[in-house]
This record gives C-alpha cells, structure tokens and sequence, in this order.
C-alpha cells in the first residue's frame, strides 16, 4: 500500500480552483460510454458529477489565506498482492475508501464545538482509476534515460542523410538503433519501457480529493499540519491541533487488512518501510527474527519492489554496519513507493 497526501499546486501556488485537478482525474472516462465510466462518488453518495465536485470544492474556502492550500489530494495505491484480495475492484475500493476516511477524521487532534470530528464534518470526493503511466521520475524511465538519449541522436543522424545534410549508411544506424532498443535495462512486453508507456498488469488506485476546510466551511482541517497531536492556549481557552499522519497510515493499512482477509507480509507494513528509510539497522534485525517462511516471502517482496539485498544479510546486530546500509538506503525511495505506503 502506498499513501500520499500533498496540497495541491499550479506551479508554486496553491491552486485557486479545484478545476484543473477534477478534469485530470477525468481523463480515463474519455471516450467512454456512461455505463463504463466511474464516478466520483463520497460517504453517502455514488455518481457524483465532476461539476458538482468542483463547484462544493471551490465554494467551501471561507477565510483561507493566499498562502494556505484550499484542497489536499490523497492517493491511495494497493500492492498488486493486495489487488488480489479483491473481488470486484471498483466496489471494493469504493468500500475501503468510504471506511478509510473514517481513519483520516480519527486522525485529527481537533475538536468542532467540543466534540472530536467526525466522518459528516469533511467534504471529501473520490475516483477510482484503473491505469497507471510510466513518468519522467520513475527508476525505470531515469535508467532507460542513456538509451533514449543516444536513440534520439541516431535518428536525427539518419533524417540528416536522409535529407542529404549529412552522409553516412541508414541501415548500420538503424541496426544500431534496434540494438540499443533491445539492450535498455527496463523493458516491457518486448518494449523499451519510455515515457508515457502505459503499465502493464492491475493498476487499480484512488485518488481523493478533500477540502481543507471542514463541511460547514468554518474550520480548518489540515493534514499537512507539522504536529501530531498538542493543545495550546488561545485567547484563554484550550485548543486541540495536530494531525497524525503515522497513525492514519497504519490505520488505513489495518483497515484494509480487516475489510478484505488480507494477510500482511512484515514486508509490506507500514512500520517496516518507514524502519527500512529511517534505521534499516532496527529493519533488517526484525527481518531476521521473523520464521522461515514469512522471512522468504519478505526477500521475495524486497526483490520484487527493487529493494537492493545483500547476498548474505548479516544475523548478529554487531554485524549490521552502517556503511552497508548507506548504501542499501541509495535504492529504498523507489523501492517504497512501488508497493508501500508513503513515508
């Protein structure tokens, strides 16, 4: 599972509209017949339209400053391992969008009129998305980068002689070119994987996109608040504030867990991936404690998420030094957004 949660931006704005955003997540219903298309949809209703959503989103902005962000954007992206889990993908993520969010209110260190927040109090809309595109920051378009570079360079050698601004023999350029299209690290069904490339096998994932402020458009609810959870003193009274992100991510995790039988591999949690990123010397002593079976299937989930291993990870705790895990550290960013939730 991997969870992010990011204010939205027109460059380095806060966007002045939800506009640009509800039309991105638009973009598969395109050329679409209704009945094939998904809807945004929120806690109590199903088939919502994509004005209807801008138009609660952009009304609901009382009192925010130039500088504060008028919506946050949650994308919320299963493991394949737990695409599985699912009967009916559409369904299912619409159910454990609708209970997830739950875990997103229970996160706020924040009372409304003396009572703690509740799933009625955010204005919230969500879309199911089935497809994924390879981008410009992915591991597998940066490393396929050199080939493309020199690709492009060879067939602009072959327009020029083409076009008589230069000599030299189209078919040896044009071999080179299949060769390096063949040699890229990264590649998918028999295909140099290049930018835009759609990706291949379940891609199922949600984005949600909530307002910051709450549904009677008089209190701020930020999850991009840096404390986790304090009281203050203002104008004479206590006030609650904070928003926990590690606990909305592990309560999403459990939340899915619960809802679908999913059987969570130590691999896979939360904990372990922010372990692995934070203090991979308390990661890889947990890894080794865990039984034989549940310990291969975590190399297995490593491997496959390109987490660098080691050929013989060490047992002993004096063994883990930390130059070595500096150097596994090099590869974890990718590794954690491949198939864990954010960090």
């Amino acid at each position: 599972m991997y969870i992010t949660i990011t204010p939205q931006k027109m460059g380095s704005n806060y966007s002045k509209s939800s506009a640009d955003f509800v039309g991105y997540l638009e973009k598969e219903n395109q050329g679409l017949e209704q009945q094939d298309m998904e809807h945004f949809f929120n806690q109590y209703g199903d088939e919502i339209s994509a004005e209807e959503v801008v138009k609660e989103i952009d009304g609901n902005t009382a009192k925010l400053e130039k500088h504060e962000p008028r919506f946050y954007s949650i994308t919320v992206s299963p493991s394949k391992y737990e695409l599985k889990r699912l009967q009916n993908h559409s369904e299912d993520l619409q159910k454990y969008t609708r209970e997830t969010m739950k875990d997103y209110v229970a996160s706020f260190n924040r009372e409304i009129n003396g009572r703690p927040i509740t799933i009625d109090d955010i204005k919230y809309y969500a879309k199911i998305e089935h497809q994924r595109a390879f981008k410009g920051t992915d591991f597998q378009i940066k490393e396929n980068q050199p080939y493309a570079t020199k690709i492009l360079q060879l067939k602009t050698e072959i327009r020029n002689v083409q076009d008589g601004r230069a000599e030299g023999n189209v078919k040896k350029l044009e071999k080179e070119i299949g060769k390096l299209e063949r040699e890229a690290p990264h590649q998918q069904n028999g295909k140099r994987i290049v930018q835009g490339m759609p990706k291949a096998g379940n891609q199922s994932h949600i984005h949600i996109i909530v307002s910051r402020k709450d549904a009677s458009n008089k209190f701020s609810l930020s999850p991009g608040s840096k404390y986790k959870a304090s009281d203050v003193e203002l104008n004479g009274k206590t006030v609650k504030r904070g928003f926990d992100r590690d606990g909305f991510f592990e309560k999403a995790e459990k939340t899915f867990d619960k809802s679908f039988g999913y059987q969570r591999n130590f691999a896979e949690t939360y904990k372990a991936r922010k372990d692995f990123n934070k203090n991979p010397k308390i990661y890889f002593a947990s890894l080794m404690k865990l039984p034989t079976n549940e310990k291969a299937i975590a190399f297995k989930l490593m491997r496959e998420s390109n987490i660098p291993i080691m050929p013989s990870i060490p047992v002993t705790q004096a063994q883990l030094a930390m130059k070595i895990f500096n150097r596994l550290r090099r590869g974890a960013e990718v590794a954690i957004k491949s198939s864990s939730i954010g960090i």
